[in-house]
């Protein structure tokens, strides 16, 4: 006999306090290092400066939408953005694809090794993403390169190049890291279907076709969805790249031109631009996920 059991209000109580022990050391952490530093960055937004004559002290005075106004004004800003969507448009499903295969190809009787090449796959996730930058920045370098016959020939780090260039380094860093989501969610598959699949006569190139991309298809939303993210969020690359190619301007990229106006400084401006920067990267992101829905649905 299963015997019903009772949750006493004092009990419930104890719980409740048990819960929110756990919960407080993130809540803390959460809101001092995310809530308040994005508060204060709208809080910056609204904000100009105002001078007393030519040469009096500057004094920070309520703006308004003033910096916002200036914002959509600013076209090497918009001109940046414009750049990474296409920068992304062409990256991430190139970076995807190829970690669906890696992972397909892990998940398969057909590879032998799986644990040697899943380590290898997922190894340059391991580098920092400056340390890789400058690693293939000499790759790329005519003058520094060992593949010389290859640079010779082809510019890499031109102006019409070197998006492409740097959309290799992070395409060679982040598809270890999206293979191992994908292929967590290809074990999550019970075996059972992939019997059935087998009794029915499919193969292997069958099976991966009707069942597994399929089932797999909510890891890769979450995969693009942060791949989005990242794409808007693109700094440390072009930062070392900038060091190797003079096609990388102070605004080649939406962060980089946030990080050359508050170096000016021009703190207010800067803020307004990451306001504006994530409330488009909100708004793309949440327009994928739900077209996504959407058309799992149908």
């Amino acid at each position: 006999m299963v015997r019903d059991t009772v949750v006493t209000p004092s009990r419930a109580v104890r719980h409740r306090k048990a819960l929110a022990a756990f919960l407080l050391p993130f809540g803390v952490l959460f809101v001092l290092f995310y809530v308040v530093p994005i508060l204060y960055a709208v809080y910056q937004s609204l904000l100009t400066v105002e001078r007393e004559g030519t040469f009096g002290p500057a004094v920070q005075v309520f703006g308004g939408l003033t910096q916002y106004i200036a914002v959509f004004q600013n076209e090497p800003f918009w001109a940046s953005i414009v750049r990474v969507l296409m920068f992304g448009a062409v990256q991430v499903p190139i970076m995807l694809g190829l970690a669906l295969i890696l992972a397909l190809l892990l998940d398969s009787p057909l590879v032998r090794g799986a644990k040697f090449f899943r380590l290898a796959f997922f190894a340059p996730y391991a580098v920092p993403s400056v340390i890789a930058a400058i690693m293939w920045g000499f790759l790329y370098s005519p003058n520094l390169s060992p593949f010389t016959a290859v640079t010779g020939s082809v510019d890499f780090l031109s102006a019409d190049a070197v998006l492409w260039s740097i959309a290799n380094v992070v395409t060679w860093v982040y598809v270890g890291y999206n293979m191992l989501i994908i292929y967590s969610a290809l074990l999550s598959i019970p075996q059972e279907i992939y019997e059935a699949a087998r009794l029915d006569g499919a193969n292997q190139l069958r099976i991966a076709w009707s069942i597994k991309i399929p089932l797999v298809a909510p890891a890769l939303v979450l995969t693009g969805i942060f791949s989005i993210i990242g794409t808007f969020q693109l700094l440390a690359e072009p930062q070392v790249f900038a060091s190797f190619s003079s096609a990388v301007t102070s605004t080649f990229t939406p962060n980089l031109t946030i990080y050359s106006t508050a170096s000016v400084p021009n703190m207010s401006l800067a803020a307004a631009m990451s306001v504006v920067l994530a409330v488009a990267t909100f708004l793309l992101s949440f327009t994928v996920l739900k077209l996504t829905q959407r058309r799992a649905t149908l």
